[in-house]
């Protein structure tokens, strides 16, 4: 979590200021950064990447006024759906082709128009990358180079999916994108929204003016952008009154909601996951036919899990299984993007351990705290323990960080403090998991549901108050949030014996359109009696959406629970069944792949 989330003065971090520089150095570094400027923009000028009309929007029309031309019925109609429709009006103005297209061709330009501005971004920030900075101005930098590269991905992904209704189907689509949905470029435009926040967010923290200054303007009118591109694609799906736009290789699913077993012990996973994947979750780490296997002892092929996810194969279409034997790994490991269909599995939670203890006390960035962090598109892991161990003096500091879509996380303990679990961003899902922490312990802006886990609240710096989820969710259109589903809420035994002086709460809304609900779990009498927490005063009360379904034991009744417009207490289960697996994590059959046992709807499994 970034200093922008430390909500109350009691979670506050005191930071030492850098040492400030004399004049000469500060002469000198302008000049860099005036060359720099000049030698990036005459190299877009040249790219054949970025588009023209690009760099004239993020000149004449930066402020969103309307060039003399008037905008056809259909960018009206188009723009009429965004929350920033003069910068959208004033976009589709300027780019080619606009006044021909009708409003599903809009979505497509919309969309490519945004990666274009991504490309521009990515392109002007390279031209500081070998500038002198300090250690958390260099992180916050690194951090807006990965997350824009990731962005760009997923808006590209979305063009080949999205297709203006004059283009034929693309019988040559990318393997990764091959019977995308309209979920799936709802997941993927809602991440590079949230990849855009975390950039911005991890910015706020320099100390740095020249480095901080030149990368927003560098942003500048990104986070409009996209999120008008997510505003049309949601509003022209969804909305009948629309034609709709064409998805490609669209498929529904036929699924059983009831577990059947086939006789091998397995009845705990639903008839439609196939043998070999069950087998795969079932079976002793030891008899499975890893790819890699790493061992401290050396008795493997790798002493580390760094050298073995850096052997992993890029963009490989099959599951990758990397097997860690039982020991502690002292280690930071980035799973990258282009490390998809990757597979940690361990010899169970308390033999297999990987720790670190980055935190933004040490110039860190809260996205760059992560002992693992996960981007990759169908990363999986089982029987491992994760943990962030700089403890609570140092506020935040991440244990785990996932931003791949299609996650899952089974029967691992993810243990930190402040920020243990970052839900970053994309569908995710979590079964018989523990999380443990004291402040934000869950938090990010991923669509995740986390099923029968047990979620421990420990004992915090004096002053502090627990909080276990702080949900990121920024625009409306983001179908983004977090589902606690058959859970139990505990606290560990330090806090038990202090409960009174440490209330706990379920979460705070970190962003405006915070979602949060917790149904059929279990809360014990450490949860205070109001249930949720301000952020900052009436600060997203009205637009939030916090929900309770059925929930038990004393620390569930809701007769005390705070009366904020955004929260209600679920009675319905066709309210409550929006928030399960089948409905929530879009486009949920990925599911059955991984081999993980779930629940589909608000039955128990």
């Amino acid at each position: 979590m970034d200093y922008g989330r430390l909500g109350s003065s009691t979670h506050s971090v005191s930071g030492n200021p850098q040492p400030s520089r004399d004049e000469s150095k500060s002469k000198q570094r302008r000049r860099r950064f005036f060359w720099a400027g000049l030698l990036a923009a005459a190299f877009l000028l040249f790219a054949g990447g970025v588009s023209v009309t690009v760099l004239v929007m993020r000149g004449g029309n930066r402020s969103g006024s309307l060039p003399s031309r008037a905008p056809t019925q259909a960018m009206s109609q188009a723009c009429g759906l965004t929350r920033f429709p003069a910068l959208c009006l004033s976009s589709l103005l300027d780019y080619p082709g606009s006044f021909e297209a009708g409003v599903r061709d809009l979505v497509h330009i919309s969309i490519n128009m945004t990666r274009g501005r991504v490309g521009d971004a990515m392109y002007g920030a390279s031209a500081i990358t070998g500038t002198g900075m300090g250690k958390l101005a260099r992180a916050a930098f690194r951090d807006c180079m990965e997350l824009l590269g990731d962005s760009l991905e997923q808006l590209s992904d979305s063009l080949l999916v999205v297709l203006p209704p004059s283009s034929s189907p693309l019988q040559s689509t990318e393997a990764r994108v091959r019977g995308a949905s309209d979920e799936d470029v709802l997941t993927w435009l809602s991440g590079a929204a949230t990849n855009h926040d975390t950039c911005q967010e991890g910015l706020q923290q320099v100390e740095d003016p020249y480095v901080r200054e030149f990368m927003e303007d560098q942003l500048k009118d990104l986070s409009e952008l996209l999120s008008n591109s997510l505003a049309m694609f949601s509003g022209v799906s969804r909305n009948k009154d629309f034609t709709g736009i064409p998805i490609q290789n669209k498929k529904k699913r036929k699924l059983l909601a009831a577990p059947v077993g086939d006789g091998d012990g397995d009845k705990e996973f639903p008839d439609w996951m196939g043998k070999k994947d069950r087998r795969l979750l079932q079976i002793p780490a030891a008899n499975i036919q890893a790819d890699m296997v790493v061992s401290k002892d050396g008795n493997s092929t790798y002493r580390t899990i760094t050298e073995a996810v850096k052997a992993a194969p890029e963009n490989s279409g099959r599951r990758i299984i990397i097997y860690i034997r039982a020991g502690r790994y002292t280690e930071n490991i980035k799973i990258a993007r282009k490390k998809t269909n990757l597979m940690l599995i361990g010899d169970g939670k308390t033999q297999t351990i990987i720790a670190g203890s980055r935190s933004v006390a040490d110039k860190f960035t809260t996205f760059h705290t992560a002992t693992l962090a996960a981007t990759g598109t169908g990363f999986i892991m089982r029987d491992i323990t994760v943990e962030n161990t700089a403890g609570p003096e140092k506020h935040q500091a991440v244990a785990l960080r996932v931003g791949a879509d299609r996650a899952a996380v089974y029967r691992c303990d993810i243990r930190g403090y402040q920020d243990t679990l970052y839900v970053h961003s994309q569908r995710q899902f979590y079964r018989e998991c523990g999380v443990y922490g004291t402040v934000d312990f869950i938090f990010g802006n991923a669509a995740a549901v986390l099923q029968r886990c047990t979620l421990s609240a420990r004992k915090p710096l004096p002053q502090q108050k627990n909080t276990i989820t702080a949900q990121g969710r920024k625009d409306p259109n983001q179908n983004t949030g977090i589902s606690i589903h058959f859970c139990r809420l505990t606290a560990e035994p330090e806090l038990e014996a202090a409960k009174a002086d440490y209330p706990t709460y379920l979460g705070r809304p970190w962003r405006q359109y915070a979602r949060v609900v917790y149904m059929q779990s279990s809360m014990g009498d450490h949860i205070h009696p109001a249930g949720w927490l301000e952020w900052d005063g009436a600060f997203a009360l009205g637009t939030l959406y916090y929900g309770e379904y059925m929930n038990s034991g004393p620390g569930a009744g809701v007769a005390m629970r705070v009366n904020w417009p955004g929260f209600r207490v679920i009675t319905l289960p066709s309210e409550a069944s929006k928030f399960t697996v089948a409905k929530f994590i879009y486009g949920f059959s990925w599911l059955p792949m991984t081999g993980v046992a779930f629940s589909a709807g608000l039955d128990a499994l």
